[in-house]
């Protein structure tokens, strides 16, 4: 075989791999079926019973109402002060739409500004949450607070977690409506919304709250978001245990509400749910109280470049005299596993699922449960890493033990197979059913050795998965230069590893692809020394692939999560140990420094026949 077609061999070997692995690994996502129109009135004993035409118009209208209002800056606003968020609500229409939380950073940066959540009208991408009630029958859009509708503040001065405020508004016509807000210690807020009925007819009205979100550009685009296919960003909802994901691009592909005038998909739930926006790391959410029935919506206004998630309760009647009020919560705020666990189980159905496990959550969820308490004993993410690593082989060591005995007795039979191969010559078939006889003979199962390698695919992909996904991980520090376990290795061979006097290329640039860390090339040695446990494959072209792996390898995992390459480099080296030792134990001693010499040596060419 002449050089020209080793090197195509070689390149059409090597380009299949990498395609193949990069699919073994990062499979593309099922399409999200769009959910089916809920039909409102078929829902037998928690039927929503939602107001008139005009009145359910008023809900959908009212973010379109919100962008035509005064300047913000003209809205007196209350302060909100939390250990964990800063910000402000504006008393046009009660709206939270000034928020940002005070424990994450942008960046890393000792100048860097804490990161802003919410965002009022006006601003480059506003995002906020409206709360009010949609009038039923008698009942006219100006008898009920709107969105730009000036409350007054009857009580509290500054909304905090022992602070609450609360404001009025009197309609004139008899009608007065309070809005109570509170927050906890975290993200949650408690909004109680009551009417009291001062006339001497009864009136009808629901509840309503509202997440808005504004878009930018031609196609309505939001900033920020990472659009990797690997990580959900859009809506989310939980309707009676049934998960709700739909990415921005298809909640624009919804079609048209004619009541609405806006793309929109509308749920109904039974007596347990949620709704709202989900990004990376951060989350809004509307939460009705558990075991009350709501319509839930996801809508786009193509007009104005608006997502709107909105929850609708069912019609409250206001005898004459009477007073009749609804609570409902907004989570606003990180994805931090604990603080969700914990509204979970006060009673927010499955609210854990909001963080994208992916479809591997059956790994990914106690992966992360391991990986998490382990860093509350150490406190460091990147040795708690690789104590998850320790634990996982720990796990996997009787299959890799079998495994590795099989290894150790294939190597036994080296001679015996090359005999088979010397005395079948060119056939096949005999040299086959010989290897097959041999193999039942002595016990050996020569796919033994692939199942470990098999197992730790979806094993390696669930570790991405949470590294990439959970805020834990995120500006998660180890040691030195290594400050975020979810972002690339920071160092570069480019300056040896800031040895020398010049920057490293930018993370996000195709020179840092080529000119990689000090962690890549750590992972390239680790695969490369694991190889030399064995000879290399007599076949010369089977050789120069299996001699190009780590090093591919090392260049296509130079630029994910420093975390994750983390975890391989551990894995690699506690293998190799394993490895090993194993085979020691079974009377063969892997020739390591020999199999590096003969690595070095020249393949002798072959004759073409």
């Amino acid at each position: 075989m002449d050089d020209q077609n080793k090197n195509l061999i070689l390149a059409t070997a090597l380009s299949f791999l990498v395609i193949l692995v990069w699919f073994v690994l990062f499979p593309p996502p099922e399409p999200t079926p769009a959910p089916e129109q809920a039909e409102i009135s078929n829902v037998e004993g928690n039927e929503v019973q939602t107001p008139s035409a005009a009145g359910t118009g008023a809900v959908g209208e009212a973010t379109a109402a919100a962008t035509e209002a005064e300047p913000e800056a003209q809205a007196p606003r209350i302060d909100i002060d939390t250990p964990r968020l800063t910000g402000s609500l504006s008393l046009a229409g009660g709206r939270i739409d000034e928020l940002s939380l005070k424990d994450y950073k942008v960046s890393l940066a000792d100048d860097s500004p804490i990161v802003e959540l919410m965002s009022p009208v006006g601003s480059e991408s506003a995002y906020y949450a409206l709360y009010g009630w949609a009038p039923g029958a008698g009942l006219s859009g100006a008898d009920v607070p709107g969105p730009n509708t000036i409350w007054s503040v009857e009580q509290g001065e500054t909304l905090g977690v022992d602070s609450p405020v609360t404001l009025v508004w009197d309609n004139g016509n008899g009608l007065t409506f309070r809005r109570a807000i509170s927050v906890d210690e975290n993200y949650m807020f408690s909004i109680t919304q009551s009417v009291e009925n001062a006339t001497e007819a009864e009136v009808g009205m629901a509840p309503y709250g509202i997440l808005a979100r504004h878009g930018i550009g031609e196609d309505g685009d939001l900033p920020g978001l990472k659009n990797f296919f690997i990580l959900h960003e859009g809506v989310i909802g939980m309707a009676d245990g049934t998960l709700t994901e739909v990415d921005y691009g298809d909640v624009r592909d919804f079609d048209i509400d004619p009541n609405e005038r806006a793309q929109a998909e509308v749920y109904q739930v039974k007596e347990n749910g949620w709704i709202g926006f989900t990004d990376h790391y951060w989350m809004t959410t509307l939460i009705p109280e558990p075991g009350s029935a709501f319509k839930a919506a996801a809508k786009y206004d193509s007009r104005r470049k608006i997502y709107q998630t909105e929850t609708v309760l069912p019609t409250l009647t206001v005898a004459p005299g009477a007073t009749e009020q609804v609570t409902t919560r907004l989570f606003a705020g990180a994805k931090e596993w604990e603080a969700i666990r914990e509204y979970q189980s006060e009673g927010v159905q499955k609210f854990i699922d909001s963080i994208d496990w992916g479809w591997f959550f059956f790994l990914t969820k106690p992966i992360f449960w391991l990986l998490h308490n382990i860093n509350v004993l150490i406190g460091n993410m990147g040795w708690s890493i690789i104590g998850l690593t320790l634990i996982i082989k720990a796990i996997l060591f009787p299959l890799a033990f079998k495994s590795y005995v099989s290894m150790a007795k294939m190597k036994e039979l080296q001679p015996q197979m090359e005999a088979l191969k010397e005395a079948a010559g060119d056939d096949r078939q005999k040299m086959q059913q010989g290897m097959m006889e041999l193999y039942k003979k002595e016990k050996v199962n020569p796919a033994a050795g692939c199942l470990p390698i098999l197992l730790q695919i979806p094993i390696f992909f669930s570790l991405y998965k949470v590294i990439f996904v959970t805020i834990e991980l995120r500006q998660a520090p180890w040691f030195g230069p290594f400050q975020d376990l979810s972002a690339p290795d920071p160092t570069s061979i480019f300056n040896f590893f800031g040895w020398l006097p010049w920057a490293a290329p930018a993370p996000e640039s195709f020179m840092a692809l080529i000119f990689i860390g000090i962690l890549p090339l750590l992972l390239g040695i680790s695969m490369w020394l694991q190889q030399k446990l064995n000879p290399a494959p007599t076949d010369a072209t089977q050789a120069m692939i299996f001699a190009w792996m780590p090093w591919v390898f090392m260049f296509m995992l130079g630029g994910f999560a420093s975390g994750l390459v983390v975890y391989w480099i551990a894995n690699n080296t506690i293998t190799f140990t394993q490895q090993y030792l194993i085979m020691r134990s079974q009377g063969y001693t892997p020739d390591v420094f020999g199999n590096i010499k003969s690595g070095f040596k020249k393949t002798p060419k072959t004759d073409n026949k």
